[in-house]
């Protein structure tokens, strides 16, 4: 798997922490809380992609079914799950803690491990991939929370509509 679709598929990963980070930073947080925020996200979108990488090779040692097939299924169903989730309006509570900080950290995250889990027999350094999909969540989120005043306002659910998209595509790609 190229360098090319590893930042694409975590471009994807990261657009809900970027949607999200956008809406934080139209509630005047502490600074502080910026960079934690960015700083645990990267550590989750590091960690839960190799989880999900072990997970899927217990999976894959038991069930003859195709990684590929497998990885299509898992972006095309999180890109829906992204789409559907833009109807909601759920209703943000401030980031005040380091706990509701590593809670948003993790909810952003569970989509990683999901990729995890059929990327790690479609990439053969799996390292690399967590490292790309931790910078670049980590990198989204900060630019998400530094950016929500001024884009939220403009775009809105945009990000996540992208993300789903970038997603749609891997997924059809990877089954046909």
């Amino acid at each position: 798997m190229s360098l090319g679709i590893l930042f694409l598929i975590a471009v994807g990963l990261s657009m809900d922490a970027f949607s999200l980070a956008l809406i934080y930073g139209t509630l005047n947080m502490e600074k502080k809380y910026h960079n934690l925020m960015s700083i645990f996200v990267g550590i989750f979108h590091f960690f839960m992609p190799l989880l999900g990488y072990f997970v899927g090779k217990i999976i894959f040692s038991f069930l003859p079914i195709s990684p590929e097939i497998v990885a299509g299924v898992i972006f095309i169903v999180l890109s829906i799950e992204m789409i559907l989730s833009l109807r909601k309006e759920e209703q943000l509570k401030l980031l005040e803690n380091i706990f509701s900080i590593c809670l948003f950290a993790f909810t952003v995250s569970i989509d990683s491990f999901s990729i995890g889990i059929g990327l790690g027999n479609l990439t053969e350094n799996m390292i690399l991939a967590a490292v790309i999909f931790s910078l670049t969540s980590a990198t989204f989120t900060y630019c998400g929370v530094k950016l929500g005043d001024i884009l939220v306002k403009k775009f809105g659910n945009i990000a996540t509509l992208i993300g789903s998209i970038i997603l749609l595509f891997l997924g059809i790609h990877y089954i046909f």
